[in-house]
């Protein structure tokens, strides 16, 4: 009985569709649901202008950096990362971009990837994995994300499947792709996160601060 006398001083009152509804208990907004009865009409209300080609890095990332420079929209960080430690990484629209670019040459003229040809990317969700993300969005390559959890059997599957030429990942990951590559003919470039070399791959690190010469595993 205690129970209902509770719920008795807690109304809730709504007709549906098109009256508002409303909770009787104080400190509560009343609230007007859309009329949803014309659909077509509401649709009328949201018309997009939509661009016949669309590319995140370069019509949303680069113009809001433009945005920002020209000062027709405030400064803001386009990503803030802090790991387990405390250690932050914190960029602006206009760094993110600037970074990205550099990640793109790395694909394209280091890589000698095209518009069309597919990275692999197996990393955890480290700045690398965003700068990587907007690099194939910059350089027209479709990029195939993995977790960090997949097997090395796992990995095989995923190649031969979709025949990637470059595969991205860490010093975790690594020995699995090694196991396998012999059995992968599409991959040509193998890419490590990592601060440390390792035989057989190219140090994206050292890639994307030095820029180096194209080096290819055949």
């Amino acid at each position: 009985m205690q129970f209902l006398r509770k719920t008795q001083s807690f109304r809730f009152l709504w007709t549906p569709l098109t009256a508002s509804f409303q909770f009787s208990k104080k400190g509560y907004r009343v609230l007007a649901p859309q009329n949803f009865l014309n659909y077509e009409s509401l649709k009328q209300q949201y018309k997009p202008e939509v661009p016949e080609y669309f590319n995140f890095a370069t019509d949303v990332l680069d113009k809001w950096t433009e945005m920002e420079k020209e000062g027709k929209r405030p400064t803001r960080l386009a990503l803030w990362w802090v790991n387990d430690k405390g250690d932050e990484v914190r960029w602006n629209f206009e760094e993110l971009g600037f970074r990205s670019r550099k990640v793109a040459n790395v694909l394209s003229e280091v890589c000698g990837l095209q518009k069309g040809d597919r990275v692999m990317l197996i990393l955890p969700r480290i700045p690398e994995w965003w700068l990587i993300n907007v690099a194939c969005m910059r350089t027209g390559t479709i990029l195939i994300p993995g977790t960090t959890q997949l097997t090395a059997k796992d990995i095989l599957h995923r190649v031969q499947t979709s025949k990637p030429k470059c595969i991205i990942t860490d010093d975790v990951l690594a020995p699995a792709v090694d196991c396998i590559v012999s059995e992968c003919q599409s991959l040509k470039f193998k890419l490590i996160v990592s601060k440390d070399q390792r035989e057989g791959w190219l140090n994206f690190k050292d890639l994307f601060t030095h820029r180096l010469g194209k080096v290819s595993l055949e």
